[in-house]
Order: C-alpha cells, then sequence, then structure tokens
C-alpha cells in the first residue's frame, strides 16, 4: 500500500470530531464524481470511526457554478472558507487553453500559498497499464507549486509590454530577440524551492522512504533549474544534517548500502528522469520537482499505472490545503453516470489522512483495491480489463462503500 499523506500537525491537531469540510463539486464531470466520492468518504468515516466522529460537507461556489452564482470564476467567500476550514476537496475545473482566464487550479494554489503539490503514484490491478510491470512504480512526487512559467508572467506577440521589453532587453542585456516573439518568465527562488524540499524530505522520514531525487534541467537553464538543484541540496543539509546522504557517500563509504534512518539524495536531469522511470521505476522513491517538470512527471506515471482516473493529488501549505482530482472535467460524458471517480476518491484518501484520520484514508484505499480487483468498473476500464463488467459512475461508488463497511 502506498504511504499516506504526511500529516501536518498544525491541521491535524485542530480537526474536531465534527469538522466542516468544504468542498467544489467542480465542472463537467463533477457533478457525477462528487456525489459518489461523497458516498465513500462518509462510509469510510463511519467504518472508521462509527458515530464519534463525522464530516459536515460544506459547498463552496468555483468554476462554472462560481461565475453563475456570482459573476466570479473563483469568489473570494470561496477562499476565504478554505482558509477559515483549513481543508477543502474539489473536483476538476474548466481551464481554456490558449485564450480566456488562467487556470482556476493554478490560481488557487497560488492565492492559497499552496506550495506542495503531492502527488502519490501506486498500481491497482488489474488496472491495465502500457508498461509491463505497473506494480514496480511506487513513488510520490513533490511539485513546487507557485513559481516558475506557472507564475503567469507572459505576454503576447505584439503587445506593448512584449515591445518594451525586447527594447530593454536589446539595449541593456545584449538580447536581440525577433520582433514578433511572445515573452515569459520563469522565476525560481531558494525559500520557495528549500520549502518544497524540505517537505519532501519529512515525508522520506515520516514514511520509511529511502530516497529523494531532484528532478532539473540545470544542464541548460544554469540559474533556475540549476538553481533548483543547488538550493534543493542546501535545504536537506541545513535541515536534515547528518541524517541525509548524497549517492556518492553512499557508494564510497557504504557500498551502495543506505544505512538504517538516513534518505538518500539523488539528483537527476528532466529527460532522463522520463527515460528511468519506465526502465527502473524501483530506483525512485520521492521526486521533487520545479512546477512543469512536476507536471509533466506526474501525469506520465500515472499514465504507467493506469491513467489520471486513478491518481489522486493533494495541494498543500503552512496554513491550509486542497485535494483534487487530477483530471479534466470531459464534458462529453458530464451527466451520464460513466465517469470514474476513483481519482477524487482517493484524493479524500489523502485528505483524511492529512487531517489524522488516516484510519478513513487506508480503508478507502483499501476498499479502492478490493472493488477494482472484483472487475466491475467504469466504462474506462471495463473495455480494457479482461472479463470486467461495466458499471455507472454511482454504483461503483456503492461497490467501494460496500467493501469499506464490510471490511471494518
Amino acid at each position: 500500500m502506498a504511504d499516506p499523506t504526511p500529516q501536518d500537525p498544525i491541521h491535524a491537531s485542530r480537526v474536531s470530531d465534527r469538522p466542516t469540510i468544504p468542498y467544489i463539486e467542480g465542472d463537467g464531470i463533477g457533478q457525477d464524481i462528487w456525489p459518489a466520492a461523497k458516498l465513500v468518504f462518509d462510509a469510510a468515516v463511519k467504518a472508521a470511526f462509527g458515530s464519534k466522529k463525522k464530516v459536515a460537507w460544506l459547498e463552496v461556489a468555483a468554476g462554472e457554478k462560481g461565475f453563475a452564482r456570482t459573476g466570479e470564476w473563483l469568489p473570494d467567500e470561496t477562499l476565504n472558507a478554505i482558509k477559515t476550514h483549513g481543508v477543502a476537496i474539489k473536483g476538476p475545473l474548466t481551464t481554456p487553453v490558449g485564450k480566456g482566464m488562467r487556470s482556476l487550479n493554478v490560481r488557487i494554489r497560488q492565492q492559497l500559498d499552496l506550495y506542495a503539490c503531492i502527488r502519490p503514484i501506486r498500481y491497482y490491478p488489474p488496472v491495465p497499464s502500457p508498461v509491463s510491470h505497473p506494480e514496480r512504480v511506487d513513488m510520490v512526487v513533490f511539485r513546487e507549486n507557485t513559481e516558475d512559467l506557472y507564475a503567469g508572467i507572459e505576454w503576447d506577440s505584439g503587445s506593448w509590454e512584449v515591445t518594451k521589453l525586447l527594447g530593454l532587453l536589446k539595449s541593456e542585456l545584449n538580447c536581440d530577440l525577433p520582433a514578433s516573439c511572445s515573452i515569459g518568465i520563469k522565476p525560481m527562488s531558494p525559500e520557495k524551492t528549500k520549502r518544497l524540499v524540505i517537505r519532501a524530505f519529512e515525508y522520506a522520514f515520516e514514511n520509511n522512504r529511502k530516497s529523494v531525487t531532484l528532478m532539473h534541467k540545470g544542464n541548460i537553464m544554469k540559474f533556475t533549474e540549476g538553481g533548483f538543484r543547488k538550493w534543493g541540496y542546501e535545504a536537506a543539509f541545513e535541515t536534515f544534517g547528518d541524517r541525509v546522504i548524497t549517492e556518492e557517500t553512499l557508494f564510497e563509504t557504504h557500498e551502495g548500502i543506505l544505512p538504517d534512518g538516513l534518505v538518500v539524495i539523488k539528483d537527476r536531469i528532466a529527460d532522463m528522469v522520463f527515460a528511468e522511470v519506465l526502465l527502473r521505476p524501483e530506483n525512485f522513491d520521492i521526486i521533487a520537482c520545479p512546477n512543469l517538470n512536476g507536471d509533466y512527471i506526474s501525469d506520465a506515471l500515472a499514465a504507467q499505472v493506469g491513467g489520471l482516473g486513478i491518481a489522486p493529488g493533494a495541494n498543500i501549505g503552512d496554513s491550509c490545503a486542497v485535494f483534487e482530482a487530477t483530471h479534466g472535467t470531459a464534458p462529453d460524458i458530464a451527466g451520464k453516470d460513466l465517469a470514474n471517480p476513483c481519482s477524487l476518491i482517493l484524493s479524500g484518501a489523502m485528505m483524511f489522512d492529512h487531517m489524522g484520520w488516516q484510519r478513513a484514508g487506508n480503508l478507502i484505499r483499501d476498499g479502492v483495491a478490493k472493488a477494482l480487483a472484483q472487475g466491475r468498473v467504469t466504462r474506462d476500464l471495463a473495455s480494457r480489463i479482461k472479463g470486467g463488467e461495466e458499471v455507472t459512475c454511482s454504483r461503483f461508488s456503492r461497490i467501494i462503500a460496500e467493501q469499506i463497511l464490510s471490511g471494518q
């Protein structure tokens, strides 16, 4: 079983037995997967704690619902509710490509300073996979959420901002670029890199993980991606001291055998990581990376174990956290009770871990694993599983809930 999300002591210590948790239903298939997920969440809390604990769910608006109700895609009251309650869960939200509003997911992460995107990736048999040994994939991606190209600092071709910036670059910095280009800025800082890497190492120590690999493109981008690598090493040794060991020392001093209580820090060029996670995924435990690299690698790893439909995700900061389905809105099947709810359900398991309710989180993961093993699954999986039986989204969630309640 994959490790749970590490607890944030601030939250775990203040969660009441009757917490109110805001939720964003989400656009498109959000209307299908949220009720399915809620059914599973309530079953898990009941099975884990009986009548001692219960969640009060509070709907808050964002995306299409937010715009319809308030004229805002991300209303201030929604952000304030998340801040107040400290934890929230959300379905997928619409993001236009190449025009219109910027990603609401990115706005939520940046405005709440949810700097760590945590994506555990594990295989659930018999989910079909394009690789020969998906069971070897058991890793956790820690993606920096607030910097890099996702900072959204960019200007369109021909805009006055670009014209002004091109003049400055040419006259002051000897950079002669095509007048027709668009320009984006890639900010990366030591302080934001370090807090991400520290959280990755805290997770490693708390969950008996053996290595943290810094994924970067520092061979080309010396001062941004290269900075991520440098600052990552600094953060590890400044914070954890002799509890961290480099690969070189591991092989020179310990013949490659990691002593108990230590975590090895490694770094790999981004393109090498993509090759290695296919050929030798067992060499990776935790991957810490800048924003764009993290977006790419987490989705690629999800594909190795069957797709985004079973990939959970968390966005965690120092004061609050938002757990989310990692896939899109799939408007073509919205409202048809066909969608796979596993991503949102497994994100809820991470949420309960974060709250200190690990028993509920473990029951959810076990329930999903047992339901998938039966082969009674949603359309996206049934057609690819030998002997699979297609069921609706709502029926699949009931199967998971039945597994949870029967196994308590």
